[in-house]
């Protein structure tokens, strides 16, 4: 069976056993690609990808033929074992299925310049390694809300679009600007350069959120699940601080924290 693209299937049962495919997509159903010749179709094509599976020990002659469409791409790559990608399709995907974006990722140099052009004070918030998608979902719901102007996350090592990210988000993605950056150090130093001021959100800092002046163009920096800031990014930023806490855990969900940073902004704006 020959190369195609393909959404995943709804299985629905009945009383009496029968069984049916509902093969109707829905809205934000997420479509997958198949098959060495369809991928690198999409890849010459630039399809928005999020990310591409491929079998461990493929067959090398086409390995070696999706490598060289590869070659100055910066699409998220995983090698994974072949009953991965059986569980996706009973089709023959010749050791490789791309995941592609129910999105258009935007870049955040040309969302940054052409708000600045228009005379408004960007508001950005970056997400440095968030790997969950239902607290991906629930920041861009907050930011949605909060008026952030554009969420950017990076290419590689981050979680991206989803349909079930886009459901969590109650559809804020799609209504929000979401920029992808290769490189999220250089994507903030650029913006900064542009005028934004780099807050980064660290418990490792003792200035505390309220005294911090957030107001104007901002770039606002939260730090992955598991450690945090990059201290890159931390170095980069014009000034960190770090969510008061009494408790003993000392550690607060991302996506609450990010709520909390990014109404502190509004309530200033606003109020103060």
């Amino acid at each position: 069976m020959g190369d195609r693209e393909f959404s995943r299937q709804k299985y629905s049962g009945s009383d009496r056993g029968e069984r049916k495919y509902d093969r109707k997509p829905k809205k934000h159903d997420e479509t997958y690609i198949f098959g060495v010749r369809a991928v690198i179709e999409a890849i010459k094509a630039d399809r928005e990808i999020n990310k591409i599976m491929i079998q461990k020990g493929m067959n090398k002659e086409l390995f070696l033929e999706l490598k060289e469409a590869l070659k100055g791409k910066n699409h998220q790559l995983q090698f994974v074992p072949s009953e991965k990608l059986d569980r996706i399709t009973d089709q023959n995907h010749q050791g490789v299925i791309a995941m592609a974006s129910p999105i258009s990722y935007y870049k955040i140099e040309e969302v940054v310049e052409q708000l600045l052009e228009e005379g408004k004070k960007p508001f950005v918030l970056a997400l440095d390694r968030i790997t969950d998608v239902r607290n991906f979902g629930a920041i861009a719901r907050t930011a949605e809300c909060e008026g952030v102007d554009a969420i950017l996350i990076p290419a590689n090592g981050s979680v991206q679009v989803t349909p079930d990210a886009i459901k969590t988000s109650a559809g804020a993605l799609n209504r929000i600007k979401v920029c992808r950056a290769e490189s999220l150090k250089d994507s903030l130093f650029y913006i900064q350069q542009c005028g934004l001021r780099i807050v980064a959100c660290t418990e490792k800092s003792k200035t505390p959120l309220y005294t911090t002046n957030l107001r104007g163009s901002v770039a606002i920096i939260m730090g992955s699940e598991k450690d945090g800031i990059t201290s890159d990014l931390i170095n980069l930023a014009d000034v960190a601080c770090q969510i008061p806490m009494k408790g003993e855990i000392a550690s607060l969900n991302v996506g609450v924290a990010a709520g909390m940073m990014m109404y502190e902004k509004l309530r200033q704006e606003l109020y103060a």
